[in-house]
């Protein structure tokens, strides 16, 4: 099974979408999630279920 680094993919959502000059709302918006699903990704406590 593959296993994702959660602090190091929100710092990578969050320094792209910084980078674009997108606020987390917006982003959340254009991917139909809210904007908390966004905030939890960027500060790594996202939870991921076991399928």
């Amino acid at each position: 099974m593959f296993e994702i680094d959660k602090q190091r993919f929100g710092k990578f959502v969050a320094e792209l979408r910084k980078e674009k000059g997108v606020t987390q709302k917006e982003l959340a918006k254009e991917l139909f999630i809210s904007d908390k699903a966004i905030s939890k990704w960027e500060t790594g406590v996202s939870q991921t279920k076991g399928y």
